[in-house]
């Protein structure tokens, strides 16, 4: 029986934590009031002072299905495919030491054999290809850390 507790309540500690980060429609009053807030995206224009890339997303395929991404604004919505964002990035001092994530994850989409498998996926940076999945061989989606 302790086993049993012990292992809800680290269950029931870890779904805490990751609702933590979950986003909600309600005004934050930190931003509000001019003190610290988290933020749910990053703001590359306001950084300031770093080197500035352009970043493309794109999903291909046919359809419709959930893309999550971030690196570009984030977000995790339904999407009809083929499916691109672009924006500028412009890293910080330190970004461009430790590196800025992007990353495309798509969902699902009927293949050419009938199955379903993960929509491909590329990412470019300043118009370079620097990451790709077929969505067959590679499952994971695309993510590429900008420096």
């Amino acid at each position: 029986m302790r086993r049993t507790t012990t292992g809800m309540a680290l269950g029931a500690a870890a779904a805490a934590v990751l609702l933590t980060g979950c986003g909600s429609d309600t005004p934050n009053p930190a931003a509000d009031s001019g003190g610290p807030a988290a933020s749910q995206s990053p703001a590359p224009a306001a950084k300031g002072g770093g080197a500035t890339h352009e970043v493309t997303l794109e999903v291909g395929g046919t359809g419709r299905t959930a893309v999550m991404y971030s690196g570009v604004d984030s977000g995790f919505e339904q999407q009809t495919l083929p499916w691109s964002k672009s924006g500028t990035v412009e890293l910080t001092a330190a970004e461009q030491k430790v590196g800025y994530l992007v990353n495309v994850v798509p969902g699902t989409v009927t293949g050419a054999d009938g199955k379903l498998q993960q929509a491909p996926c590329v990412i470019k940076v300043d118009g370079r290809k620097v990451a790709e999945s077929d969505g067959v061989t590679t499952t994971k989606g695309c993510s590429y850390t900008i420096k």
